[in-house]
C-alpha cells in the first residue's frame, strides 16, 4: 500500500494533465477534457488521499520508514490535486451563478441568427432562458447596454473591429438586423462560446447590446459576463 501510494497519486495527476492537453490539442471535446481533468483532480485526489492515509497508518511506529516516506509523498501529491482543480475556478469566478447565457438587454435579448446564416447554430436551442433573467439582474447589476455617439453604421464597424481585436471569430454579419455573430474560444479547455452583438439607433447615436452564450456546461464561472465587459470596454476605447 505504501509503495503504491505515490504511484496512484501520480496516475491521478496524469489524468489531470492529460485532460488539459487533450482538450487543447483537439484530441477530445472540451467537455471530455474537462471531465478527465476533474476526475483526476477530484476523484483521483480523494482516492489517492485515502490510499496514502491507509499507508501512513500501516507504517506507523517506525515499522517501515521507507514505505512511510513514500506514503507522505503520495499524500502530498494527493492533497495538491483538488487544490489544482478548485483554486483556479474559485479565483476566476467562484461566486458566479450556475448559468451560461448572459445579455445586456434582458427585456429583449439579442437573438442569434438562423442556422441558414450561421450553421454552427443548427439543432441547438438558441433562445434566451426566461429563468436566467432575475439571476443576471441580481448577479451582474453593472451589466448594461453601451450607448455611443456614433451612428449605427459607424458603431457597427467599430464593434466588429473591437471583437476581432479581442481575437473573436466573426461568423456572419446581418446589416438588416444591425447585428453580427461571433464565437470565442476559452484558453484552458478550448470551450467555444457564441456571441451576438446588436446595434440599434438611439437618438442621434446608437445603443449596443451584447449576448454571450456557452455551448457546453451549465455554469460559466463568469466568463460570459467578463467577455461582454471586455468588448464594451474595447469599443469605448
Amino acid at each position: 500500500m505504501a509503495a503504491a501510494s505515490p504511484i496512484i497519486s501520480l496516475v491521478a495527476l496524469g489524468l489531470l494533465v492529460v485532460g488539459v492537453l487533450a482538450a487543447n490539442l483537439g484530441i477530445v471535446a472540451p467537455m471530455q477534457g474537462f471531465m478527465t481533468y476533474a476526475l483526476g483532480g477530484l476523484g483521483g485526489g480523494l482516492f489517492s488521499t485515502l490510499v496514502a492515509l491507509i499507508a501512513l497508518y500501516t507504517t506507523r511506529g517506525g515499522r517501515d520508514p521507507e514505505g512511510r516516506n513514500k506514503a507522505l509523498i503520495g499524500l502530498a501529491i494527493a492533497l495538491a490535486l483538488p487544490i489544482a482543480v478548485l483554486a483556479p475556478a474559485t479565483l476566476i469566478g467562484g461566486d458566479a451563478p450556475p448559468i451560461n447565457d448572459i445579455s445586456t438587454d434582458l427585456e429583449d435579448p439579442p437573438g442569434f441568427a438562423d442556422a441558414d446564416l450561421v450553421p454552427d447554430y443548427r439543432n441547438r436551442d438558441m433562445s434566451y432562458p426566461a429563468d436566467y433573467v432575475p439571476i443576471v439582474r441580481e448577479s451582474y447589476p453593472d451589466l448594461s447596454p453601451l450607448r455611443v455617439a456614433a451612428a449605427p453604421n459607424a458603431a457597427f464597424d467599430q464593434a466588429v473591429a473591437a471583437a476581432e481585436g479581442l481575437g473573436w471569430e466573426v461568423l456572419a454579419k446581418d446589416g438588416a438586423a444591425g447585428a453580427f455573430y461571433a464565437r470565442d474560444v476559452t484558453g484552458l479547455f478550448r470551450f467555444v462560446d457564441d456571441v451576438v452583438v446588436r446595434i440599434r439607433p438611439e437618438g442621434a447615436g446608437s445603443k449596443i447590446d451584447v449576448r454571450s452564450k456557452s455551448r457546453d456546461g451549465q455554469g460559466d464561472f463568469g466568463a460570459n459576463a467578463t467577455r461582454i465587459h471586455a468588448l464594451l470596454d474595447a469599443i469605448e476605447g
